[in-house]
């Protein structure tokens, strides 16, 4: 008699063997943005998604910059003290909460706004005085507003500047963990979040490139872009392997769907790139928006949310 084993299963069996950290892609914005474009034809949040395309396309420049930076001032050698703490005690070794910003993050948001602000598109007049708002804001209270958004607060946000400041921190993050080496993160006791900032996963991908095994999920992180390994159908929120159950958009697009716990009743968005090869965290999470009214109707509550699309407690 055959037997025939589940996804998870396999994984498990396999998890030796599977690479569990994939850092950054180096054109990771540059992919977002392209994805963003083409998921905008048509689409009822098309304006929203392009002025998010103009916004990571800033990104990637961004990026590019201040990673030629980190390296020549040999950023990952210096965290070699960093990295031992990290790999002893099981913790994020670029732990976002309570890390010593540089200042530079503030010049990458005002940087980002300028962006927008001189960008050939032609966007709202409200998007214009939000950036000049943004840039004109004092150090302080922007650093009030990133301590907020790193610890997924949601009182006292600005809701409406959150997605600038949350992509400055974005490719602050990046950057420094793009300079890191596999070897250098280590696993962790809490597999939910990111083994690099210890920040929550914006949605996971069942990966099928040319970068590693296919057919294997890893939970995305919504701050420094990292991906990590988890088994497939099991909840990232609670690790329950018990009632997983997945929802889709009846003739929606088959690479999106969400997968549901029924013991903490949470869910979060899973893709299929053998479905979709160009499918994109970020991107395809902020486009399936209806999926996410079906599965508040339904009474399950997001894991965690969108960088490029904030909400306060009021909304």
């Amino acid at each position: 008699m055959q037997r025939i084993l589940d996804p998870a299963k396999i994984e498990a069996f396999a998890e030796r063997d599977i690479p569990r950290v994939r850092l950054a892609d180096p054109d990771v914005f540059g992919q977002r943005a392209r994805r963003l474009r083409a998921l905008s034809s048509n689409h009822p949040l098309r304006d929203y998604l392009l002025l998010m395309a103009a916004l990571v396309d800033a990104q990637q420049a961004e990026f590019d910059s201040l990673r030629s930076a980190l390296v020549a001032e040999a950023f990952s050698q210096e965290l070699g003290q960093q990295i031992e703490l990290a790999q002893t005690h099981r913790m994020p070794v670029l732990q976002a909460a309570g890390w010593p910003r540089q200042d530079r993050w503030r010049a990458i948001l005002r940087d980002l706004c300028g962006a927008i602000s001189s960008a050939s598109t032609a966007f709202p007049p409200a998007v214009y005085a939000l950036c000049a708002r943004i840039v004109a804001t004092r150090d302080v209270e922007l650093d009030a507003q990133a301590d907020l958004l790193i610890a997924a607060r949601t009182d006292g946000v600005d809701a409406q500047a959150a997605p600038f400041v949350m992509a400055a921190l974005q490719v602050y993050w990046a950057s420094m963990a793009s300079t890191l080496r596999v070897a250098d993160v280590t696993q962790l006791d809490v597999p939910t979040v990111c083994p690099v900032c210890g920040s929550l996963p914006v949605a996971s991908v069942v990966r099928s490139d040319k970068r590693g095994p296919q057919g294997y999920r890893y939970l995305h992180c919504g701050l420094c872009e990292t991906e990590w390994h988890m088994v497939r159908i099991t909840c990232s929120h609670c690790l329950s392997t018990e009632g997983i159950t997945y929802h889709s958009i009846e003739g929606g697009s088959e690479a999106v769907r969400a997968e549901t716990c029924g013991k903490c009743h949470t869910y979060r968005k899973i893709l299929y790139q053998e479905k979709d090869t160009d499918v994109e965290p970020m991107a395809d999470d902020l486009s399936s928006l209806a999926l996410d009214l079906l599965m508040t109707q339904e009474g399950f509550h997001r894991g965690s949310g969108n960088p490029l699309l904030w909400q306060t407690s009021e909304t």
